[in-house]
């Protein structure tokens, strides 16, 4: 079958909507008609860097799923799903793509899961069935933005009732992390950013203290607040600089056995290289690790889409703007010029 999709076919070309052969589905896969896909900073990365083309995009979305594999038992036609980055069954060790089968001009496109397009071809594993009330524009951002943010606080960290939390970015990762820390009860939620009006809107989520990194220094200030550091700090925004601020941030530990500093989690994409005083580990027992999609999505996204139902979990607030298909380029520009609070769709 033919659908229309997001293209790119040479690095730096500006990416184009054009039509994607998709074949039928292999024993594995389905096929899933997108209702709307979410707009991540991830994917202006995957536009601008070297790699493989031609190059689909996305990997947030929601839709309904028309066409099985001969082996798909969780899924059947006519099922909501989303489409989404992280498998129902995790992958143990190095995990190697698989393209999924789309072609276009006859050569594969690179890519395991796309969403930037009418129809998608993918793996059973990344399409996660969801109830059938849920909201056809809303939904989508559960598969990206929500997991992350929201899954590192309550999957990766752990975080309990009483702790203090700090979150840098208030983006949409950081956003859903901040209003998960709010839902568990943490005691403070700082969030850090250098744009005040995300910070004012991050007020929203639960922060509890704004810290505007372009007025004075964050961890500094975190310290000052906290009287010694958060339990745990999150980099949404994976620069070098935050990459390095979030551990120091934290609360130190010391001497015993069981007296261990804070926590610094990494969520935001990395750059090649940072710098990390070693003795925060040794003389603080602080801890430093990453958080990659930290969920159990067929669990988790129902959890989600019930609170969102309930009031607690504002996906609505969430999502701030929405674009037409055939808009996206104005949508990768509006995020590109920081124009986006929370997360912003594309709508098919």
């Amino acid at each position: 079958m033919f659908t229309k999709a997001v293209i790119q076919t040479e690095q730096n070309q500006k990416p184009f909507i054009d039509e994607l052969v998709l074949p039928n589905p292999s024993y594995n896969q389905v096929i899933v008609k997108l209702y709307s896909s979410g707009i991540c900073h991830s994917q202006l990365h995957q536009i601008d860097k070297p790699g493989g083309r031609p190059q689909v995009f996305g990997h947030e979305g929601f839709g309904i799923v028309t066409h099985l594999g001969a082996n798909v038992s969780h899924l059947k036609q006519g099922d909501l799903v989303i489409v989404t980055w992280v498998p129902r069954n995790p992958i143990k060790g190095r995990v190697k793509a698989i393209p999924c089968g789309a072609t276009y001009n006859n050569e594969l496109v690179h890519g395991q899961v796309f969403t930037w397009a009418e129809d998608v071809l993918i793996f059973d594993d990344y399409a996660i069935k969801v109830p059938d009330d849920s909201p056809k524009d809303l939904s989508c951002v559960v598969g990206c933005a929500v997991l992350t943010g929201a899954g590192a606080v309550m999957n990766t960290a752990k975080v309990k009732a009483g702790n203090t939390v700090a979150v840098f970015g208030a983006g949409g990762v950081g956003l859903s992390a901040i209003k998960m820390a709010s839902i568990l009860e943490a005691s403070r939620i700082i969030a850090v950013d250098i744009d005040q009006s995300k910070l004012d809107f991050a007020k929203k989520f639960g922060a509890t203290d704004l810290i505007n990194a372009n007025e004075c220094d964050p961890v500094e200030k975190i310290i000052a607040i906290t009287d010694g550091g958060v339990d745990f700090a999150f980099d949404a925004i994976g620069i070098k600089i935050t990459n390095e601020q979030i551990l120091p941030a934290t609360v130190s530990g010391g001497p015993g056995a069981e007296n261990h500093g804070g926590m610094a989690v990494l969520i935001g994409m990395p750059g090649n290289e940072m710098t990390i005083d070693p003795r925060h580990f040794m003389y603080n027992q602080r801890i430093y690790r990453g958080s990659l999609g930290a969920t159990y999505p067929e669990k988790d996204f129902a959890m989600f889409l019930q609170w969102y139902k309930e009031g607690k979990f504002p996906l609505d607030q969430l999502v701030t703007k929405k674009y037409k298909f055939e808009d996206f380029h104005q949508a990768c520009e509006d995020l590109r010029g920081n124009q986006v609070f929370g997360r912003s769709i594309i709508e098919f």
